[in-house]
């Protein structure tokens, strides 16, 4: 009997990897008003933020639905195997809750993990499971362990406009408006599996200063994975936080993992943002 990943495309993980990993991913679908696409297959993160840009109306990302993780389930267990199956934040989608119907069929072999979080941060709790799946661990054990370390995840980002956070209804036109004219830069982090605003600055120097400090409050744990990741078209912004950030991570990460921001998280904050995930070192 061989233990699975499952996972959605919320993850940012994309077909290839999942393919090469042996991960199963079932996609999310977007609609860009009489356009659907399944996010990761036929529409590429580029091709997203290419449409996202032009688009005057956001689009609209659809949860996956109880009958596609029974298929997935399904064939798991059908071929003598188990699975853990991480899916983005309670908070942000009914997919959670949809996986979890689904699995009841599949009781000791379907286990369900709330990753609290999307994105870069659903990604980097993938990355653990993966390493615990190396391990030789059950679908169970690995997600208890999912569960204890997911408290300590941390998700923060920089972004380069209030301008979708607008369209999304999450901040009035006039805070909007007064924050472009000032070149304000939100800085935003996900709390209780749901966005919120953590921070400002004015400019994206001092607004990549304040998430630095932000993650150096935080700690890292440098044992465990991390990850920055870029949304829409060009990563000099992206490049530019490493370099500005080494005190944190030189000498002590070797490898930084880049991951690039999709459709889920993509929506809201726009092109041109940066983030940054990773565990906290936890305090005994």
């Amino acid at each position: 009997m061989a233990t699975k990943i499952i996972i959605d495309s919320a993850s940012d993980i994309t077909k290839e990897e999942a393919d090469k990993l042996g991960v199963i991913l079932i996609p999310m679908e977007i609609r860009f008003e009489d356009e659907e696409f399944l996010d990761g297959v036929n529409i590429t993160k580029k091709e997203f933020f290419e449409k996202l840009i032009e688009s005057s109306t956001l689009p609209k990302t659809s949860q996956i639905n109880p009958t596609k993780f029974e298929e997935e389930f399904k064939k798991v267990v059908d071929n003598g195997d188990e699975a853990v199956c991480i899916t983005i934040s309670s908070k942000l989608s009914g997919t959670y809750h949809n996986a979890v119907k689904a699995a009841g069929d599949f009781k000791d072999k379907i286990f369900v993990v709330d990753s609290l979080n999307a994105s870069l941060g659903e990604h980097i709790l993938f990355d653990f499971a993966y390493r615990l799946l190396q391990q030789n661990m059950s679908a169970k054990e690995i997600a208890e362990k999912l569960d204890k370390v997911k408290e300590h995840l941390q998700v923060l980002a920089m972004l380069d406009t209030l301008k979708y956070l607008r369209k999304g209804g999450r901040i009035s036109a006039i805070t909007a408006f007064a924050g472009e004219l000032m070149s304000i830069k939100p800085v935003v982090a996900v709390k209780g599996g749901e966005v919120k605003l953590v921070g400002k600055a004015m400019g994206s120097k001092k607004a990549g200063n304040l998430l630095s400090s932000l993650v150096q409050e935080k700690g890292i744990d440098t044992n465990m994975p991390y990850c920055v990741a870029w949304s829409g078209l060009d990563t000099t912004l992206l490049e530019k936080y490493i370099k500005d950030s080494e005190p944190l991570w030189k000498g002590k990460i070797t490898n930084i993992s880049r991951y690039p921001i999709g459709s889920t998280i993509g929506t809201h904050i726009g092109p041109n943002a940066i983030g940054v995930a990773f565990f906290e070192k936890e305090t005994n």
